[in-house]
C-alpha cells in the first residue's frame, strides 16, 4: 500500500509503499476514502523538516532540552547517533480520516465490514491507503454524511474539545482569533450554541468566510473595527471568551485577547501561538487562561487510547471517541457546515504535490482532502458496490380461492391511521361488491371510530384472529413503516392477498423475509401502494406520448416540504429515513415509464440531508432523476415530471395537467383538473379487488416491486458509500 512520509532531517516528502498492517484485537482495519491535511499543525511540522539543524533547534526547544539531558547521561557520542538515528527516519503524516472497515480484530462489535467510520490520531489516521485504529479512536459514521465531510472528524473534535474548555453559556460574546480550519469550525459549534462571536485574521478571505459561517464581525487584529465591533456587542465591558486558534511567533495574539476580554474574562489556548502573557494586563482583569488538550480526555492516555479502556460516562461525559461521534452527529444534522471549508480536493497519488504546493504558497486553502482510489471514491463502473436483488422464487403454485362472482370481498384492515382513512378507506366504504370486514389497531379506540365512521362489521385488537379468519379474502397492513414487512409476511403465510402500503421493507432482511415467505406458501398475491402509476392524468399522457425506440430521460423534482415538529417520520431510527418510507413512489413511477427495471443507483445529498438527488441507470441507456427536496418554496407544486425521449416531451404539473410536445408543436394538452388531484389511489384499489375477485394477477408483477424496492433501498448504500451501487439480478 501507499502511504506519505517525511524525513525530518533532510524535509523529503515521498510517497512510499509500506506493508499492509495487520488488524489487531480491538480494533478495525480502515481502507482510507478521504483524509485531511492539517493546513496549520501538518504544514508547521513540514516547514520545520526544512529548516537547518539550528533552525529545528530553536523551534523546538522542548526537544533541545531533551536532548542536553540526555547528553548529560549518555554522552554527547551516543546522544548524537540517537538523534541523528531518529532525525534521518521517515516518519508519518496525517491524523483525521474517513474510510470504509475492512476488516475487524478480535473484540470489536460495534461495527462491521463494510462499515464507514472517522478516525483519528496522528499514529493511526495517517495519510495511507490502509491504517490499523483503536476502538477508542474510530467512530461509525451517521446515515446521509459524505465520507469527504466525515473525514474532518478529528479536526471537529479539536475545535469542540476547545469550545467545550471554554464553557460558553448562551447569549455570551467570543472572540475567536486566527480563521484557519480550527478557527472556522470554532466559530461555527460558538454560533450553533447561541453565542455571537468576533473574528479576528489578518485574511480578508477567511474573514468573509467567517462572516458567512455564522460570527457577527470579522476583522484584520490591527483594525479599530474589530474593537468597536466588541464593544458593541458588549456595552463596552469586553467579550466573555477568547479563543486563541493562531499560530505563528508572534505574540500579538494573546496581547489583544487580553486587551478585548472581559474582567475575570475566560482565554482559550487551542493553537500553538506564542504565549508570553503580559502579566500586568493578565492580573489586573484576574482572566483565567485556559488550555485545550487536543481531542479531549483519553488523548496521550495509552490505556485509552490503545488498550481500549474507556472512561465511564458518569465520571467523564465527553472523552476523545464521543467528541468525536458528537462532531460528525452535528455535520450530519447541519448544524455545521464543513463543505465551504473544502477548498482543494487532491488525489493521493498526488500526495507530495500537493504539499509542495502549500508550503510554497502555490495553493491557499482552509482545508485540503486527499482522495483515494477505491469502492469508496466510485471511480470506475468495475468498483462500484454491487446489490444483489433478491430474486422471487414461489413454492407450490396457490390458486385464488373459488369464489362466487357474486360474493363480496371481504377486507380487513391493519391499521387506521391518517393515510388509510384519508385516501383509502373513502374509496372503499359503500362500495358495492365490497364488505369492510374487520379493522384491526393496537389501541381500541382507534379501531372503533374506524368502525364506526366506515361501517366495518368488527372492530379489534387481535391480530392473530383477523389472520386466522377464513373468510377474509385481503388484508391491508397500513401501518408504520418498521411493522410493514413482518406484517406482509404474516399476511401471505396465512393465504391473504395484500395490499401494503410503501415502503415494503426497510432493509434488505426484512425484504428477503417477505420472500421468504412467498416461496415458503407460494402466495404471491402482493400489491405495494405505489399508486402513481394508475393516475388517469399521468396514463393518458403516457398513452398521448406513444411508444418510444430510444433511450429516454426521466426528469422527477419531488417538493416534499419540511415536516411538522414531531412527525413520526423524522424518527429515522425505527421508521427509515424520509425518502426510505416515500421514495418508491417516485422510482416506481419512472420504472413504469421507462417499462423497465433500474440497474444501478447514485445519490447525494445537502450535509443535512434535507435535499437528496436520486440517479436512476436503467436498461438501454434510459436515466431517471429525482429531486426529492425539503427546502422549497411550499408555494410551488409538490411534483413536477419530465419524460425526453424520440424528439418529444411528456411534461406532468402536479397530477393537476399534462402536455406532450413533439416536435416544434404542443401535440396534447390535457384540461385543467380541479385541486383534488387524483394520484390514482381509487384506480388502484379498483386494479387490486379486480386481482383478487378474479383469481387474476396483480396489478403490478412481484418482480417489479421488489426491484423498486431494491432500488430504494440502495439510494442509502450510495449515500453513505459515496458512488454508484450496481443492483444485480434485475430484470
Amino acid at each position: 500500500m501507499k502511504q506519505v512520509v517525511q524525513n525530518y532531517k533532510s524535509g523529503e516528502l515521498a510517497l512510499l509503499d509500506v506493508p499492509v498492517p495487520g488488524c489487531k484485537p480491538d480494533g478495525v482495519l480502515v481502507r482510507s476514502a478521504y483524509s485531511l491535511i492539517s493546513t496549520g499543525t501538518e504544514l508547521m511540522k513540514v516547514s520545520e523538516a526544512g529548516m537547518s539543524m539550528l533552525g529545528k533547534a530553536r523551534s523546538r526547544p522542548d526537544q533541545v532540552a531533551k536532548v542536553m539531558q540526555s547528553v548529560a547521561t549518555n554522552g554527547v557520542p551516543a546522544t548524537y547517533r540517537k538523534v541523528m538515528g531518529k532525525l534521518d527516519s521517515y516518519t508519518p503524516l496525517g491524523y483525521s480520516l474517513c474510510g470504509v472497515v475492512e476488516q475487524v480484530g478480535a473484540g470489536i462489535d460495534d461495527v462491521k465490514v463494510g462499515d464507514l467510520v472517522a478516525c483519528a490520531g496522528n499514529e493511526h489516521a495517517l495519510h495511507a491507503e490502509l491504517n490499523w485504529v483503536p476502538k477508542n479512536l474510530y467512530a461509525p459514521v451517521p446515515d446521509g454524511l459524505a465520507p469527504r465531510h466525515a473525514a474532518f472528524g478529528t479536526v471537529g473534535s479539536i475545535a469542540l474539545q476547545g469550545v467545550r474548555r471554554g464553557e460558553s453559556q448562551l447569549g455570551e460574546v467570543a472572540l475567536v482569533i486566527g480563521l484557519g480550519l480550527i478557527g472556522q469550525l470554532v466559530v461555527q459549534l460558538l454560533a450553533a450554541s447561541g453565542v455571537r462571536v468576533v473574528g479576528v485574521d489578518p485574511d480578508p478571505v477567511r474573514c468573509e468566510l467567517a462572516a458567512r459561517l455564522g460570527a457577527v464581525a470579522c476583522g484584520d487584529p490591527a483594525s479599530a473595527a474589530v474593537e468597536s465591533s466588541v464593544a458593541e456587542l458588549t456595552g463596552g465591558h469586553g467579550v466573555d471568551q477568547v479563543y486563541l486558534a493562531a499560530g505563528g511567533g508572534s505574540n500579538q495574539p494573546v496581547e489583544l485577547a487580553a486587551r478585548l476580554s472581559r474582567d475575570r474574562g475566560r482565554v482559550i489556548d487551542i493553537g500553538k501561538c506564542r504565549l508570553d502573557l503580559p502579566w500586568n494586563a493578565y492580573y489586573m482583569k484576574e482572566l483565567d487562561v485556559r488550555f485545550s488538550r487536543s481531542y479531549g480526555p483519553g488523548r496521550y492516555d495509552p490505556a485509552y487510547e490503545l488498550e481500549g479502556r474507556d472512561y465511564p460516562i458518569g465520571y467523564v461525559r465527553w472523552t476523545e471517541r464521543r467528541n468525536l461521534a458528537c462532531f460528525l452527529d452535528l455535520v450530519a444534522r447541519g448544524s455545521v457546515d464543513v463543505e465551504p471549508l473544502v477548498s482543494h480536493i487532491a488525489d493521493f497519488d498526488d500526495a507530495v504535490e500537493t504539499y509542495q504546493s502549500l508550503q510554497g504558497g502555490d495553493l491557499k486553502a482552509v482545508a485540503v482532502l486527499f482522495r483515494y482510489p477505491g469502492p469508496a471514491e466510485g471511480t470506475a463502473a468495475a468498483e462500484a458496490p454491487v446489490v444483489a436483488v433478491p430474486t422471487v422464487r414461489r413454492g407450490g403454485e396457490v390458486s385464488a380461492p373459488a369464489r362466487s362472482a357474486k360474493a363480496p370481498v371481504r377486507l380487513a384492515f391493519v391499521g387506521a391511521g391518517n393515510y388509510a382513512t384519508s385516501m383509502l378507506l373513502p374509496h372503499l366504504a359503500q362500495r358495492d361488491g365490497v364488505e369492510l370486514s374487520k379493522v384491526v389497531t393496537t389501541t381500541a379506540l382507534s379501531s372503533v371510530n374506524a368502525k364506526r365512521k366506515f361501517g366495518f362489521a368488527e372492530a379489534t385488537t387481535d391480530l392473530d384472529a383477523v389472520l386466522g379468519d377464513p373468510s377474509i379474502d385481503a388484508v391491508f397492513v397500513v401501518t408504520r413503516h418498521s411493522s410493514h414487512a413482518e406484517l406482509t409476511r404474516r399476511a401471505l403465510l396465512a393465504g391473504k392477498a395484500v395490499f401494503v402500503e410503501k415502503p415494503l421493507a426497510l432493509d434488505q432482511d426484512e425484504l428477503a423475509g417477505v420472500l421468504a415467505a412467498v416461496e415458503e406458501s407460494g402466495n404471491d398475491r402482493l400489491q405495494v401502494g405505489f399508486n402513481r402509476r394508475f393516475a388517469p392524468l399521468l396514463q393518458e399522457a403516457r398513452k398521448r406520448f406513444g411508444a418510444r425506440t430510444g433511450p429516454a430521460n426521466v426528469r422527477y423534482l419531488v417538493n416534499a416540504g419540511r415536516l411538522d415538529h414531531g412527525s413520526w417520520y423524522l424518527q429515522q431510527g425505527t421508521e427509515g429515513s424520509r425518502f426510505a418510507g416515500e421514495g418508491g413512489h417516485f422510482i416506481d413511477t419512472a420504472s413504469w415509464l421507462l417499462a423497465a427495471d433500474p440497474v444501478s443507483v447514485y445519490s447525494v445529498a445537502t450535509p443535512d440531508n434535507s435535499d437528496l438527488q436520486v440517479v436512476l441507470r436503467y436498461p438501454g441507456g434510459s436515466t431517471a432523476t429525482i429531486s426529492y427536496v425539503t427546502t422549497g418554496s411550499p408555494g410551488f407544486p409538490k411534483e413536477t415530471l419530465d419524460l425526453i425521449a424520440d424528439g418529444k416531451v411528456l411534461r406532468l404539473d402536479d397530477f393537476v395537467r399534462a402536455a406532450v410536445y413533439d416536435g416544434r408543436r404542443k401535440q396534447w394538452t390535457s384540461s385543467r383538473l380541479s385541486k383534488a388531484r387524483d394520484k390514482g389511489q381509487r384506480a388502484e384499489l379498483d386494479a387490486f379487488l379486480k386481482a383478487v375477485r378474479t383469481g387474476g394477477p396483480m396489478p403490478v408483477p412481484l418482480e417489479s416491486l421488489v426491484a423498486t424496492t431494491a432500488a430504494t433501498l440502495a439510494v442509502q448504500d450510495s449515500l453513505v458509500g459515496g458512488a454508484p451501487v450496481t443492483l444485480a439480478g434485475t430484470r
